[in-house]
């Protein structure tokens, strides 16, 4: 857990309601830093903001709405914190699905939209305010699922979820976090602003939610604590060790680990990069 008094810092953890990210929030605030906990749920944010408040006595907390399945809501998030014109130390990309089926309302599958190209939108908006804050910080939060991922298929982040258990699709989209923290390394390379993906360990967290519940209460007695989960995002976050470090990837706990091979393509992260950009309307 970070050591140091991040009282000048601002922190942007996805996903923060609950799970890792709400850990990841709560010992982030314990340090002092600002955090912005970026959520679908208002009512649900806001008792977990009064929670952290009352654990920690910091003050400095705030709920912005965010749903990484819509691209209008991802851009209206991004803009209004861009609008307050304040350098963002550290984004977090915590939120994400698993076990789940279907499209967002822009027409992606499901895990890989709301996994990925929200993420991936949600990031470029905000890069001039993390480049702001001179020696930035940005964290994906992947998975080892990304180990079982043979490449990504362009037809398919198109169409509804094909498998039943959505898992193949899940691995697809951890492994787009990773390409994307890499590509993202090889681009802001000498702007001071570093980044990381991350297996924060199989978390009985609310990502499993969409699982159906026999099975769902079956597999989370065998996982980790959120707690034992936010090691690796914290670490990534706040270590001054890695300062210097960026574009590679960790495992439970925050040991760097050499990810899929397929993550090391730099054409295939280009590649990933330049179709996001082009379905997000963004210049590549």
């Amino acid at each position: 857990m970070p050591k140091a008094d991040l009282a000048d810092k601002t922190f942007i953890v996805t996903g923060a309601n609950t799970g890792i990210g709400k850990v990841t929030a709560k010992e982030l605030a314990r340090t002092g830093a600002q955090v912005i906990l970026a959520c679908r749920s208002p009512d649900r944010t806001a008792a977990v903001i009064e929670e952290i408040k009352r654990e920690t006595g910091n003050a400095h907390l705030e709920y912005v709405h965010l749903d990484l399945g819509d691209l209008a809501s991802v851009r209206a998030c991004a803009e209004a914190i861009a609008a307050r014109n304040l350098p963002i130390h550290v984004l977090i990309n915590n939120a994400g699905l698993a076990g789940s089926r279907g499209l967002t309302k822009d027409g992606f599958e499901l895990t890989w939209g709301a996994n990925h190209l929200g993420p991936y939108l949600f990031t470029r908006l905000l890069l001039d305010r993390i480049k702001q804050a001179g020696q930035g910080r940005i964290v994906n939060v992947a998975s080892e699922s990304h180990y079982r991922a043979k490449g990504i298929d362009w037809d398919a982040v198109r169409k509804p979820t094909r498998t039943t258990t959505g898992m193949h699709e899940y691995a697809m989209s951890k492994l787009s976090n990773v390409l994307f923290a890499k590509e993202l390394a090889r681009r802001l390379d000498g702007t001071g602003v570093t980044t990381y993906a991350l297996h924060p360990g199989v978390v009985a967290t609310d990502v499993w939610r969409r699982v159906p519940a026999p099975l769902r209460w079956f597999i989370k007695k065998f996982m980790l604590t959120p707690e034992q989960g936010a090691e690796a995002s914290l670490r990534c976050a706040t270590d001054p060790a890695l300062s210097g470090h960026t574009g590679r990837y960790y495992d439970v706990g925050g040991i760097e680990k050499e990810p899929n091979p397929i993550a090391n393509d730099a054409e295939l992260a280009r590649t990933l990069w330049t179709r996001s950009a082009e379905w997000v309307g963004l210049p590549a």
